[in-house]
């Protein structure tokens, strides 16, 4: 079973999972592998026990990451709203399974990043801390695992926005929501990487927008985050 995470960044750009590459070759079909490269075992979701734990790590996941966005808001602090997520996310982990020794808890920490920040930004407590202000375009992501069994989530929001967005901004909204309901259907076995990377370019061009070299998709599997099998959301520029 493949799962795939992606979510929008800031103005006029896309990401999905920030990894730096080199050319095209580096990326293989979503449906082959390398030769005699040897795959981690990944457990069938026909197990029926193997699909409530990614449920209760979804609905754990969606319940952070509604309260984080709840949280955004002018003069929050983006320090706060990663701790938020982390304890929402321990909470829900902390809750099930109590019986059985499953490992369980934070897959991913939450990250708050805003306008140019491409993604990723999960600051320490000793970093100086940055407060969240009307007009920020917010990108959040986080993830939580059961047994192994990851759930992302993301989300991106404007700050202060209580009317419909405009101009170039809401541009980049909708060619990255269309980016990825395109994505999410091209998803089949056969289907080459590279032909969803030229999917996207292709709707981010009729937005007239960009996305952003040298980032990629990744399939999730087990306990792995970033799974071999991944494509770009831009093809490398010779």
């Amino acid at each position: 079973s493949l799962f795939w995470h992606s979510y929008l960044l800031g103005p006029f750009a896309f990401q999905i999972t920030q990894k730096m590459v080199n050319s095209d070759s580096d990326y293989e079909d979503i449906d082959s592998q390398e030769e005699g490269q040897q795959e981690e075992e990944v457990t069938d979701l026909t197990n029926d026990a193997v699909v409530t734990k990614y449920r209760m790590a979804s609905d754990i996941v969606n319940a952070a990451l509604k309260k984080v966005v709840a949280g955004c808001v002018a003069g929050a602090s983006i320090l706060s709203l990663c701790e938020l997520g982390d304890a929402t996310i321990q909470q829900g982990t902390d809750a099930v399974f109590q019986k059985a020794k499953v490992d369980k808890g934070i897959a991913f920490p939450t990250c708050i990043s805003v306008n140019n920040c491409v993604g990723h930004f999960s600051p320490l407590r000793s970093d100086p801390d940055v407060q969240l202000k009307d007009g920020d375009v917010v990108k959040i992501d986080l993830g939580a695992q059961i047994d192994g069994y990851i759930a992302m989530g993301a989300h991106t929001l404007v700050v202060g926005q209580t009317g419909e967005v405009t101009g170039r901004l809401a541009d980049v909204l909708a060619a990255a929501n269309t980016a990825s309901e395109a994505v999410h259907r091209l998803l089949r076995p056969g289907t080459k990487g590279l032909d969803i990377t030229d999917a996207i370019s292709k709707i981010a061009a009729d937005f007239k927008v960009n996305t952003i070299e040298g980032t990629l998709s990744h399939q999730i599997k087990r306990y792995v985050v970033y799974g071999n099998k991944c494509f770009p959301s831009r093809r490398a520029i010779e």
